[in-house]
């Protein structure tokens, strides 16, 4: 194991999940949350901020303010700490508490919008304040992970090649779509180097980002309510919508395998294998989906029986243990756990 002196300096970008024992698909995951910021954007934080500082637009004495749903806004709360920033994440009230406590723990200020805009829900709540509080204070730094070029370029250059390397048999990738930049990257790279692998965009139920009409969500990450910048739809081969209870389900059957992961793996994972039973019937399709984080930051939501219950009721966990050919555990309520 490397010694480092920096959190940043620490990424695992090559340990990979194979999802066969419990999906019978050949379906390998790319896990993108071991590092200290737990998800892949650490990767596009990190390239982000070396380019403002590289740009002079980063100083002694800045802060940083960026609307996240939550990964990024860790991400950003442990660099800032470590080079010794300001930093505050706009949110809003989808983002996970232990999300919040951390980017607090850390030094961080969270402003959580509570209502969603007219014209953009709450993405387009989260953009309005983080302009406000831009021009109020003329130490601000907003990144713009929506629009800036080095949340892509973090991808094209570290996460599809590594992708690449570990499977030269490599028929389709299955990248989710939040601010497309992990998205862009990848398929960017495989459009120029490995143009036989197919890319699939995995989006949420109600995410604007493919021009599908604006819904209401609860689980933070893929999806927005506002088109991202930096999407390209020509780099894409196809787009698959995942239903948030599909996202749950997805989650809940893995950690029965004892992997813990987050909703957006969730929703990648349930796109992935709805897209290969539909358009790649055969057992000898090679393909990979990259997982974002894991699932300790969902232990009250997606994990917690009450309230995906309180939320999509009790059917969206009907038959969960027959699944798994398995007889749920009684608490000592005498409830299924």
């Amino acid at each position: 194991m490397p010694i480092i002196s920096e959190p940043q300096q620490y990424h695992e970008n090559d340990l990979f999940v194979d999802l066969h024992r419990t999906f019978g698909r050949r379906l390998y995951l790319k896990c993108e949350g071991f590092n200290f910021a737990g998800s892949i954007k650490l990767k596009a934080a990190r390239a982000m901020v070396d380019a403002a500082e590289a740009g002079g637009v980063l100083r002694p004495g800045s802060i940083l303010v960026e609307s996240s749903s939550g990964n990024l806004g860790v991400a950003l709360s442990i660099l800032a700490a470590s080079k010794g920033y300001g930093f505050v994440c706009v949110t809003d009230s989808r983002c996970n508490l232990a999300t919040t406590q951390l980017i607090e723990a850390m030094g961080g200020t969270v402003h959580t919008v509570t209502e969603p805009a007219a014209d953009g829900g709450f993405l387009g709540a989260r953009l309005r304040l983080v302009k406000e509080l831009c021009e109020s204070d003329e130490r601000h730094v907003w990144l713009n992970q929506y629009a800036n070029p080095n949340n892509a370029l973090a991808h094209y250059w570290g996460t599809a090649p590594a992708i690449a390397e570990r499977f030269p048999d490599l028929q389709v990738a299955f990248i989710g779509a939040g601010t497309t930049g992990t998205l862009m990257g990848c398929a960017r790279y495989f459009k120029e180097n490995r143009p036989d692998v197919k890319v699939v965009a995995v989006d949420a139920v109600g995410s604007v980002t493919f021009g599908g009409p604006s819904l209401p969500r609860q689980i933070p990450g893929l999806g927005t309510g506002v088109r991202p910048p930096l999407l390209d739809r020509s780099y894409v081969d196809d787009v698959i919508h995942v239903g948030e209870v599909e996202t749950v389900r997805a989650c809940r059957r893995l950690a029965r395998r004892g992997f813990l992961f987050g909703g957006s793996t969730g929703t990648v994972i349930s796109g992935a294998l709805r897209w290969l039973d539909e358009y790649a019937p055969g057992p000898d399709v090679t393909a990979v989906a990259v997982a974002p984080d894991m699932g300790d930051r969902y232990l009250d939501s997606i994990y917690h029986r009450s309230w995906v219950e309180e939320i999509y009721g009790s059917a969206a966990l009907a038959g969960e243990f027959e699944e798994l050919g398995e007889v749920p555990l009684m608490s000592t309520t005498g409830v299924a756990s």
